[in-house]
């Protein structure tokens, strides 16, 4: 092979890299709609002290060396105690490994929201937008 072709997979290469890292975090961070109802999941079986909440619950997946977890915990923490009826759980999967496989966890953080029913409505891939994760609340809160 010589040295042109090397050169032209090289910056092949890197291009695909480039597209494929854009379009990853141009995703990251929304909130995705779940139209299907058919996943519920209890709190209190995540998390033996989590409550839900009862018109919806922002239910936080992290690992303890996230970085984007700690502001993204300050966040949803900040919106439960702000709208009534939303309740925030953090759960950290470094201690339940088996929950990434379920629930097909590729980041960290990731989010849930839960209507009151637990069913999930919503789902965040890495930090979320402040105001996305609102309209979504009041969304989910206006249908209850």
């Amino acid at each position: 092979m010589n040295a042109v072709a090397i050169l032209g997979i090289l910056v092949g290469l890197v291009a695909v890299a480039t597209v494929v890292g854009v379009l990853w975090q141009r995703s990251n961070g929304h909130v995705r709609e779940i139209d299907d109802a058919s996943t519920v999941i209890s709190v209190g079986e995540l998390n033996a002290d989590a409550v839900a909440g009862r018109g919806a619950t922002l239910l936080q997946f992290s690992t303890e060396v996230c970085a984007p977890c700690r502001t993204t915990h300050q966040l949803l923490g900040d919106l439960a105690t702000e709208l009534n009826g939303v309740a925030h759980v953090d759960v950290d999967v470094s201690h339940r490994p088996d929950l990434a496989n379920r629930y097909n966890l590729l980041q960290s953080p990731t989010t849930f929201i839960l209507d009151g029913s637990g069913v999930v409505r919503a789902r965040i891939g890495g930090a979320p937008r402040p105001a996305e994760v609102r309209a979504e609340l009041d969304r989910i809160l206006a249908a209850a």
